[in-house]
């Protein structure tokens, strides 16, 4: 099957909290990097999910460490509608 990772760029403008992390993590531009995989066997071109992930900390944050962590998209959909609702 063919795959593809679209790569995008997200900012959160509060600090976020994600599922196995003891801290919360700065806020920011953060890349995430969505994987998919070409359904075959359709009249039309169509992918589907198969990995989301968010690479941490934030782009402008200094750290000795970064790492790209896998997450469920229902937890990116969670941390992104919480920041929309801040003032």
């Amino acid at each position: 099957m063919a795959n593809r990772t679209e790569q995008t760029t997200i900012r959160i403008l509060v600090s976020f909290n994600l599922p196995g992390f003891d801290q919360a993590q700065p806020s920011g531009d953060s890349r995430v990097d969505l994987d998919e995989e070409q359904i075959k066997g359709i009249s039309q071109l169509a992918w589907r999910r198969v990995g989301t992930f968010i690479h941490l900390p934030a782009i402008a944050t200094q750290g000795p460490i970064r790492k790209m962590v896998p997450m469920k998209p229902a937890d990116l959909d969670t941390v992104l509608q919480k920041d929309r609702q801040k003032p």
